[in-house]
């Protein structure tokens, strides 16, 4: 897995990442103060599916029963990963060494997927591969021997006490030096003609520097961008410049996008806890987050002498870092909009759910930096704080008074802080919840506004009986009966919904009159019971088709 290339390549990206601080470190100046931070929390981006790392027990050993609790425990001196990816063997004997640590981390909460390097061998033929005479790759005569393959894994590990989250149809297709290679073609082939068989939801196609070559012919396709539920990408020396990508937001709706693999900045033998170094693990984190709008982290090995495990079980320096988003930003909550690059090396983002906010800073100069943060569409009275720096890992300060919907605090030098405040007013009862955001589709699609406004999405109800939306995380400071406004539009008619409330049906045939065109939008407002805490809205056609749904906004009566 660890090439000289691949190698080479994070080494390189390494240095031209540390350079600045180096600069910084030579001729360090006084900042005193910052740009605000503004956290506006009624602007939601991606939902957060969880952080978390690789256990692969064929190559370098199964975690322990103790390091199982250090990875997914969320108690002091854990992480609290809440993603675990484990490999897919060729050889289906081998199977069971996946599970008593997938079995665990579900046991804490967590997502499992599985990657596979190779298929078994009956199913590969050799090929020259510039140059290389010995290169693998899928027979094409076996592919759907091969989805059933993967199949048969899925069942195994249910069989076993492990529902899988997703598995991937190839682990780095493009990067395949000792494992099987892909072409772009070949990998579109499969997710047109046999990825729809596979009973779990599939990862495609997890480029080892999320080269778009990759992926585009999968976005392009209508059949395979159907049978694929999540693009998976490494990012190993990709630029951040290129995290972004349009033809997902284009073509993307209803799909989730993870980072699936990467270790940063590089894997030098322990160099886990190499400081400043370890902070780029977080400022990395922060990229993928905000310029990538992934959805998942996950680094290469958990226990690793450069992981964020080191091989004697502890966390190290890296790890500490992923742990200031991996502990308080659970599977679930969702960024919101935040000034991502205040001043001179600080990088902030920020996340909400369970009622707080949680705000990730980073300090990446040499100074420290008196940073003041502004809440919008919400407030809290106070926020706790960790920070680790140079001497200190996730170590807790004082809690901190809002007021005006502002606090202010200081950033050290070289260091990550992670704040987290208790929301109260607005946005724990009065929020917008958009229909492209964490929710779940039935029957329905998600498409860009039919004006042609790309910036507004709307969930659009196929023509047929049962078409639904759900959305899955509605939180309620308090229980009791809410206004639900709906921003629809509907071009004639009337079309009827039925509403249901964690699953329970509240109201039967809602009226939605019609608002004169599918480009007009208009509002209708629906009273219902909601229970402190977080709740699911599902919303179901009675008839043919439903009105076009762009959003819902929940507030207490």
């Amino acid at each position: 897995m660890i090439s000289r290339v691949k190698k080479s390549i994070c080494v390189l990206l390494a240095f031209v990442t540390a350079l600045p601080l180096m600069l910084s470190a030579s001729a360090p100046t006084e900042v005193s103060a910052a740009s605000d931070v503004t956290i506006n929390l009624s602007a939601q981006k991606q939902v957060i599916r969880g952080f978390g790392g690789i256990n692969h027990p064929a190559w370098v050993g199964d975690l322990t029963a103790a390091q199982r609790e250090t990875a997914f425990g969320n108690g002091n001196n854990q992480l609290g990963f809440s993603v675990l990816r484990i490999y897919v063997d060729e050889n289906k004997n081998n199977w069971y060494k996946e599970v008593p640590t997938a079995k665990r981390a579900i046991e804490h909460g967590a997502i499992v997927f599985a990657s596979p390097w190779n298929p078994p061998s009956d199913m590969i033929e050799t090929f020259n591969h510039n140059g290389d005479t010995k290169a693998k790759r899928l027979r094409y005569d076996k592919y759907a021997a091969y989805a059933q393959h993967l199949n048969d894994f899925v069942s195994y590990m249910k069989n076993n006490g492990v529902n899988l989250y997703a598995i991937s149809v190839q682990n780095e297709p493009d990067y395949a030096h000792t494992w099987t290679w892909w072409t772009p073609q070949e990998m579109l082939r499969f997710m047109k003609e046999n990825a729809g068989s596979i009973n779990c939801k599939v990862i495609a196609p997890e480029s080892f520097s999320y080269l778009k070559n990759m992926s585009d012919p999968i976005l392009n396709d209508p059949q395979a961008l159907a049978n694929m539920d999540i693009l998976g990408a490494h990012t190993y020396g990709t630029k951040f410049s290129d995290f972004a990508y349009p033809l997902f937001k284009q073509k993307g709706a209803g799909k989730e996008l993870w980072m699936t693999e990467v270790y940063y900045p590089n894997s030098d033998n322990n160099s886990a806890d190499r400081w400043p170094e370890a902070l780029d693990v977080s400022y990395h984190i922060h990229n993928a987050m905000v310029e990538g709008d992934f959805q998942s982290y996950v680094w290469w090995y958990i226990r690793r002498q450069y992981g964020p495990m080191k091989e004697d079980g502890t966390i190290s320096k890296r790890g500490y870092n992923m742990a200031h988003f991996s502990k308080f930003i659970r599977p679930g909550y969702v960024r919101v909009d935040a000034t991502k690059n205040p001043n001179t090396n600080i990088y902030t983002s920020a996340y909400k759910g369970d009622n707080k906010v949680v705000i990730v800073a980073i300090n990446r100069g040499a100074s420290a930096v008196n940073q003041r943060f502004a809440l919008q569409n919400g407030t809290a009275s106070r926020v706790s704080s960790w920070v680790t720096d140079s001497s200190r890992n996730l170590a807790a300060g004082s809690a901190i008074n809002v007021s005006g919907g502002a606090f202010t605090a200081q950033l050290p030098a070289q260091s990550v802080t992670t704040f987290v405040g208790e929301l109260g007013g607005k946005t724990s009862s009065d929020t917008t919840y958009n229909a492209e955001t964490d929710t779940t589709l039935t029957n329905s699609v998600v498409e860009a506004t039919y004006s042609g406004d790309s910036d507004i999405k709307y969930a659009n109800f196929n023509a047929s009986a049962d078409a639904a939306v759900q959305w899955n995380r509605i939180y309620c400071a308090v229980t009791g009966t809410k206004n639900v406004k709906f921003r629809y539009a509907l071009e004639t008619g009337t079309r009827n919904l039925d509403v249901y409330v964690n699953g329970t049906k509240v109201i039967s045939n809602a009226a939605f009159a019609a608002t004169g065109s599918w480009s007009t939008w208009g509002e209708k407002t629906i009273q219902v019971p909601m229970n402190s805490g977080n709740n699911t809205l599902k919303v179901v056609t009675t008839g043919t088709e439903g009105p076009n749904i762009e959003s819902i906004h929940v507030s207490a009566q």
